[in-house]
């Protein structure tokens, strides 16, 4: 028996949830499906959901921090022995989140468009999303205020 989307969803919702998707905003360089992070203390509550993006181009990433002036601290490292479901070295850029609601999420899930990781981000490395986003200056104070 297949478990709704909805359920699947709200069933898995927590801090530290990861997302396998392909982000369709304009604004979103890339095609690809892209694993993201939920970082709201408490999601299930909240009537937004912050998620932020894994990438594995550490370097371009690095560059363009760089190039823009941002702190260092915006970038968080994640090695495959830090997230297993990670099979190579991969860099969050605390510098842009996605808001999403959860309807959002049960549309992509509904279409095939989205898959849920079973295993949690851990809680350290949530910690250092949420201080990369704080951190940053392009992140919104309403955002902040969330984390």
């Amino acid at each position: 028996m297949e478990i709704p989307p909805r359920i699947q969803i709200l069933a898995t919702l927590k801090s530290g949830s990861v997302y396998y998707f392909e982000e369709e905003s304009p604004q979103f360089s890339s095609s690809e499906p892209h694993y993201y992070v939920v970082v709201n203390h408490d999601p299930q509550t909240e009537e937004l959901l912050i998620l932020v993006c894994a990438t594995s181009q550490i370097e371009k990433r690095r560059e363009r921090i760089q190039a823009l002036g941002y702190p260092e601290e915006t970038l968080v490292f994640v090695s495959p022995q830090d997230y297993p479901l990670f099979t190579k070295n991969t860099v969050f850029d605390c510098n842009t989140a996605f808001e999403k609601t959860v309807q959002a999420l049960v549309d992509k899930c509904e279409r095939g468009k989205l898959r849920v990781c079973t295993e949690l981000m851990p809680d350290l490395i949530i910690q250092k999303l949420r201080e990369g986003l704080k951190s940053s200056p392009k992140i919104t104070r309403k955002i902040k205020k969330m984390l």
